[in-house]
């Protein structure tokens, strides 16, 4: 199914690059993570001058038929009622966008409501909602690889106008499900270590959506014992999810920087690391949020987040609270003065 083919960034350029950074004006690694994150994006972009050239972030929304067992505390139909919110520019992912200058595309991959006429929304729906996983898979081998593909197509669309920083979000109800059992599958940890409260469970609706998720688990595992990650991903994964991570592997084809969000798009970015490990030379970890696991996930991909902020609201909005550091980063490889022409004594 996996048809992406992503290079490793060449390593040769890594010595210059730390040559240049060591020789700014200032005590060696005193800039601490701004340091890691400049080599991280001079390796990727092959150059010591590296830029960050119209970013774009790509909103998408589905539902999910496992929404239907009570997992979550919020509605489905708060998912077609926030993408319409979106497009007035009332979201928390429309302010922050704003502040940071994102090109910001709302896509509907699957919302369980007719948006096809809404102004502002782009229509990719590929069904109204997915199966319920508790009792079939989310979706089919077809409407997988469709997801995919329109997620590449939307990365490439970013690439041909110049883009080459890429932040994905979400706005879907029960996604943290999918999320939590892609964690524990593809981590080999125990489910009940992975789910937390979502949008806002209390203790018995925890309990609930581990029953839930244990059984639909459990019957996953009798069906397919030796179940390779394109399944794990088809069957509990939403069609916002997989177009997701259709996008990060196609936009690390295109070696553009990747900022990753919070749980949910954590475990898209695991997904998308378990069909092709390279993506994550591309990825820049926003924050850890407060949903429980989230940063036991990050640490499956040893990924050190930017932020820690307590966030836990997605539509990609700690992903671009964390750009201002990445800006930092390029600014000060670019920026900074180096010893020799500041006339500074070389101390070290």
């Amino acid at each position: 199914m996996n048809t992406f083919d992503i290079q490793a960034p060449d390593t040769r350029l890594r010595e210059a690059i730390k040559k240049k950074i060591d020789n700014l004006n200032k005590p060696k690694g005193s800039l601490g993570r701004l340091e890691t994150l400049a080599e991280q994006i001079c390796l990727v972009q092959q150059t010591l001058s590296p830029t960050l050239q119209h970013p774009c972030h790509l909103l998408m929304g589905g539902d999910h038929g496992i929404e239907r067992e009570g997992v979550s505390v919020s509605p489905r139909e708060v998912t077609w009622q926030q993408m319409i919110n979106f497009t007035h520019g009332g979201g928390g992912v429309n302010m922050f966008c704003r502040q940071h200058g994102f090109h910001l595309r709302i896509i509907d991959m699957g919302v369980d409501y007719d948006l096809h006429a809404t102004a502002g929304i782009t229509d990719c729906k590929i069904a109204r909602g997915t199966r319920n996983f508790l009792h079939e898979a989310a979706m089919s081998e077809e409407e997988y690889a469709q997801a995919l593909a329109t997620g590449a197509r939307l990365a490439d669309e970013c690439a041909a106008e110049g883009c080459n920083v890429l932040c994905i979000g979400e706005m879907g109800i029960g996604n943290t499900s999918p999320s939590s059992i892609w964690m524990s599958l593809m981590g080999d940890l125990p489910l009940d270590e992975c789910i937390g409260a979502g949008s806002g469970l209390n203790r018995p609706g925890i309990a609930h959506k581990r029953e839930v998720l244990n059984a639909a688990v459990t019957r996953f595992k009798e069906q397919h014992p030796h179940a390779d990650a394109d399944t794990m991903i088809r069957y509990f994964g939403g069609f916002e999810m997989v177009g997701a991570i259709g996008a990060m592997l196609r936009a690390a084809e295109h070696h553009m920087l990747i900022l990753v969000d919070g749980f949910i798009m954590t475990a898209c970015m695991l997904a998308a690391s378990r069909l092709c490990s390279n993506v994550l030379h591309y990825a820049i970890f926003g924050h850890c949020g407060d949903e429980s696991g989230h940063g036991r996930m990050l640490s499956l991909m040893d990924a050190e987040p930017l932020l820690h902020l307590g966030l836990r609201l997605g539509e990609g909005t700690g992903a671009l609270c964390a750009y201002p550091i990445v800006e930092s980063a390029v600014r000060m490889i670019n920026e900074m003065n180096n010893f020799d022409n500041a006339k500074i004594t070389k101390y070290f």
